[in-house]
């Protein structure tokens, strides 16, 4: 198929070099997408249908036989070999069961080593004698090593996580999973699957997967091109509202906090209208030998109108001169003149008319306001009263002031203020579709940034409120819907467990009633007798002990994990290069030869190894300013193994855990 595409001759189909430049771009777009992989196999399933697809089911009649893979593979003469995945007829695959077998007699699952055939497992899903068994397939596909970046799930994916992959793109999805319950794949699946049900209106809108940080990004970024999606944007929270100022500075945590409230919203909304003031002055036009008076009155009555209307603060800004141009065209026509759309035009260009704008609605620019607002407590106190504490507004004031947008320090949580405020000017562009991993830990005002890149489509919002690492991190799904803007969405729980082992997560549940009482434990599908070891051992040989679980762990197949707090790296660092051992950073792909990677607890969050190594709990927790945040940190260290899951630890274990 790919040198069926290579081999096309455009010269003679095109009318003009940019036609033939455009064609050539989806040319070579459609190569990339077809690119080979050798470790992914052409299809992994088959379907044999009772009856042919679509026709009456008469009795005796001959039924049908599908491939089921990840592409759409077609023959020379264009037949189709390979049904894709998340094609109508492919359905079942995921979803027919012995009790629901959707005229599906047969189903068979193809194993794969190094993309080489060499296994088969059959389902005969009518055959009364037959019994319902787990498939090892299946089983072993889930546990296969995880070396190299994250992989498609297509083989493997569940009927609980097909429903959601291919719920509608017109409704809003909230995915609550817990460890190892795929939501992430989940929500990546379901981009692919909206990319192929819906490509036309996709294409032209766009879809975009928001990740927690670029290490993470890193991780998932080969998924959607092995299924052949290759225009799906990706970036954090921080890559989408850093486009008109750098982030160089940090704000201390309460700040972090309040500006992370939602109530910022109203006080930049204030501090904006605050630039409207009503005229003093008429407007009077001079076109040739006449002049043409427009009341102040007359003015302050369109202004009144406009703030009314609740238009974006710049459109009101367009809209004004145009309103004073139609009155001053009114006039005349009364006077007997018939002026038309571009006489109007000339006058909204009018220098008196310019001038009365820039007197009653003038142009604001988002970083100028926010910058004012942070370092004048005047103008804080002005549009915070009766929002922000006093102590809130002092807390959130810049401790050296900047004179100028470029030499300020701004953080992280002041870029998104500015993208509130340039959208309270200027409306942001919508996507079609936007998907957020890690949902939980965004702060309100975060989630207003993403949810105006889809105001006008939808979001697949995956997370575990469990995994909420930040200060400001969401209590409940309710809530981050409703500042998202779609508090209509549907919230799906996964409470099945595929990724880690049984004993593992039952360990790290433990701390569930402390981090987020009421939520649901994962129930793993997985059995792993000896997958879990908590050794104690003497402060004074805590790294020499890290080091040697590390090469305990190194005899198995696949990827290692040194999960450590923050602190704890520069010396785990130096006790693993005195041994010999090189080892990688997050983000940085794996290798058969290199497969050790030291991980700080911060930024372990969304990443899976085979095996794991968890330096000192205690100094996980301490590594947090409080112990609920600290306690979810843990969880989530604790819940990063796919295999098998060491822990060390010479200070006492948590309460929870001891």
């Amino acid at each position: 198929m790919r040198e069926d595409v290579q081999a096309l001759d455009i010269r003679d189909v095109t009318a003009n070099w940019v036609n033939a430049a455009v064609l050539q771009s989806q040319i070579d777009d459609r190569i990339k997408a077809l690119a080979d992989l050798s470790h992914t196999p052409l299809f992994f399933g088959r379907l044999d249908y009772l009856h042919v697809v679509g026709a009456e089911k008469a009795e005796g009649s001959e039924g049908e036989r599908f491939y089921i893979g990840r592409r759409h593979v077609h023959d020379a003469h264009g037949d189709p070999m390979v049904i894709d995945w998340r094609a109508p007829v492919s359905q079942p695959f995921y979803q027919a069961s012995r009790n629901n077998p959707l005229d599906v007699d047969h189903r068979r699952r193809f194993g794969y080593t190094g993309g080489e055939l060499t296994a088969y497992e059959d389902e005969y899903l009518t055959d009364p004698s037959e019994t319902e068994q787990t498939s090892k397939l299946l089983q072993a596909e889930i546990e296969r090593p995880r070396v190299g970046p994250m992989r498609d799930i297509v083989a493997t994916i569940q009927p609980e996580q097909d429903e959601i992959v291919r719920s509608d793109l017109g409704g809003t999805v909230c995915v609550q999973g817990g460890p190892g319950t795929g939501k992430t794949a989940v929500g990546l699946h379901r981009v692919a699957y909206l990319l192929y049900a819906h490509r036309e209106r996709l294409a032209r809108t766009g879809t975009l997967v928001v990740g927690p940080n670029r290490s993470f990004l890193h991780y998932i970024e080969q998924v959607l091109p092995a299924l052949g999606e290759l225009e799906v944007q990706q970036a954090t929270v921080e890559d989408l509202v850093a486009a008109r100022v750098e982030v160089r500075g940090t704000d201390e945590s309460a700040a972090a906090v309040i500006k992370g409230d939602a109530r910022m919203a109203d006080v930049l909304r204030r501090a904006i209208r605050s630039h409207v003031t009503p005229p003093v002055e008429p407007v009077v036009v001079v076109r040739g030998s006449r002049r043409w008076r427009v009341p102040a009155y007359e003015v302050e009555e369109m202004t009144a109108e406009l703030l009314a209307r609740d238009m974006r603060y710049g459109a009101a800004h367009e809209a004004l001169p145009q309103r004073i141009a139609h009155a001053v065209l009114v006039r005349m026509e009364e006077a007997g003149e018939a002026p038309d759309d571009r006489v109007q035009n000339a006058v909204a260009r009018n220098p008196a008319v310019k001038a009365a704008v820039k007197a009653v609605w003038p142009a604001v620019d988002p970083a100028k306001l926010v910058l004012r607002l942070l370092t004048d407590a005047e103008f804080l106190a002005a549009h915070a009263g009766g929002i922000l504490s006093d102590d809130e507004q002092k807390q959130i004031l810049m401790v050296k002031p900047a004179r100028s947008v470029k030499a300020a320090r701004w953080t992280a949580a002041d870029a998104v203020l500015i993208d509130e405020a340039a959208d309270l000017v200027a409306r942001t562009h919508s996507l079609g579709h936007v998907v957020i991993d890690e949902a939980q830990d965004l702060s309100p005002m975060q989630y207003r940034a993403v949810g105006r890149r889809c105001s006008t489509g939808s979001a697949t919002v995956l997370g575990d409120l469990a995994q909420g690492t930040t200060p400001w991190s969401t209590g409940s799904w309710e809530q981050a819907l409703f500042h998202l803007g779609k508090a209509d969405a549907v919230v799906e729980e996964l409470t099945a467990g595929f990724r880690v082992p049984r004993e593992v997560i039952a360990y790290a549940s433990r701390l569930l009633p402390a981090i987020s009482p009421g939520l649901t434990p994962v129930e793993s599908v997985r059995e792993a007798p000896g997958s879990l070891a908590v050794r104690g051992v003497a402060a004074e040989e805590l790294d020499a002990a890290v080091v040697a679980a590390c090469e305990e762990s190194l005899r198995h197949e696949g990827s290692i994990g040194l999960i450590a707090a923050d602190a704890r790296l520069p010396a785990l660092a130096a006790a693993l290069g005195a041994a010999g051992h090189a080892y990688l950073s997050p983000g940085e792909e794996t290798t058969a030869a290199s497969r050790l990677t030291l991980v700080p607890a911060s930024l372990a969050k969304g990443l899976e190894y085979d095996y794991v190594v968890l330096d000192e709990p205690a100094a996980v927790v301490d590594g947090e300013p409080d112990e609920r945040t600290g306690l979810r940190r843990l969880y989530v260290a604790l819940t990063r193994a796919v295999s098998g899951l060491i822990v060390l630890h010479a200070a006492d274990l948590p309460e929870q855990l001891a």
